[in-house]
C-alpha cells in the first residue's frame, strides 16, 4: 500500500513537471530610447570674498599684510558693516554702533543685476 502510494506520487510529480507552464514572456526587440537632451550650461556667477580672493590671489599671506600692494585689495572689501540708521540711538557709554564692522565676507555671490548676496558672513561681535 505504501509502495503504491509512493509510485503514484512520483508519477503525479513527473506528470506535473512535464505539463507545467514556463512563465516566460515572449522576447521582443528592445524599444529605442529617445536621446536625452543635455540641460543648458549654467552661466558662471562671479564669486568674491575672502576665501576665493585668497585662492586666486597667489599669496594669501599678503591679505594680512597692511602694506601689501593694491592688487591684493583692501580690508574694506572683506568686511560687513552695520548700516548707518536714520535715527542714531546713543548707548549708555555715549557711543553708537553705526559704521562698526559686524562680520567677514567669506563668500559673496554677485547676481546678474549687480547686487551682492552675502552667503556666509560670520558675525564676530
Amino acid at each position: 500500500m505504501k509502495t503504491c502510494l509512493l509510485v503514484l506520487c512520483l508519477i503525479a510529480t513527473a506528470a506535473s513537471s512535464v505539463l507545467a507552464e514556463t512563465y516566460r514572456a515572449p522576447v521582443r526587440p528592445p524599444r529605442k530610447q529617445p536621446k536625452e537632451r543635455k540641460p543648458p550650461p549654467l552661466a558662471p556667477v562671479p564669486v568674491d570674498g575672502v576665501i576665493p580672493r585668497a585662492v586666486r590671489g597667489g599669496n594669501p599671506l599678503q591679505m594680512l599684510n597692511p602694506k601689501a600692494p593694491a592688487k591684493y585689495g583692501t580690508s574694506q572689501e572683506a568686511i560687513v558693516f552695520e548700516a548707518i540708521p536714520v535715527t542714531t540711538a546713543v548707548a549708555q557709554n555715549g557711543q553708537t554702533d553705526a559704521g562698526k564692522w559686524k562680520g567677514i565676507k567669506f563668500f559673496v555671490f554677485r547676481s546678474s543685476t549687480g547686487k551682492s548676496r552675502h552667503s556666509n558672513a560670520s558675525s564676530l561681535s
